[in-house]
C-alpha cells in the first residue's frame, strides 16, 4: 500500500462522550471535582450547542449534548493515572463504584462510569 506513512497519526486529539441536555454542572461535579481536570472554554459557536470539554496533561475529554442520549457502557476511553492509588480511593469516598478487574498481570486499572452512565478505565501511569 502506498501513502501510509504521509496518514500516519500521530496521537488521539481528544475523545468525545455523550451527555443529556443539562447534565453539564454533574459533569463539571465528576470530570473537575472527582477527577481533576480542568473546564476547557468551548469556541463560542460550539457552545452554543451545550455540553463541555475538559483536559489534564496531555488529555482532552469532549462531552457533547445528544438529544436520545445512550451511556457508552462497553466503549469507553482509557485514561493512564499519573497517582491512581489516590484517584482511586478519592472515588470510592465520594460513592463511586470502582470495579478493580485484576485480569491482567502487572496491570493496576479499574473501571468507573461518570454521572451519566458512561465507561471510563483508569490505569496505574
Amino acid at each position: 500500500m502506498t501513502g501510509l506513512s504521509v496518514t500516519s497519526f500521530i496521537a488521539i486529539d481528544h475523545v468525545q462522550l455523550a451527555l443529556p441536555a443539562g447534565g453539564e454542572q454533574q459533569a463539571r461535579a465528576f470530570y473537575e471535582g472527582l477527577l481533576g481536570m480542568t473546564e476547557v472554554p468551548k469556541p463560542t459557536e460550539l457552545a452554543k450547542r451545550g455540553g463541555c470539554w475538559f483536559e489534564s496533561g496531555g488529555v482532552q475529554l469532549h462531552l457533547g449534548v445528544e438529544s436520545d442520549f445512550r451511556p457508552a457502557r462497553k466503549a469507553h476511553p482509557a485514561l493512564r493515572c499519573r497517582d491512581y492509588i489516590s484517584l482511586v480511593r478519592r472515588l470510592r469516598d465520594s460513592g463511586i463504584e470502582v470495579v478493580e478487574p485484576h485480569d491482567i498481570p502487572g496491570v493496576s486499572r479499574c473501571h468507573v462510569h461518570d454521572p451519566f452512565g458512561n465507561r471510563l478505565e483508569l490505569i496505574s501511569g
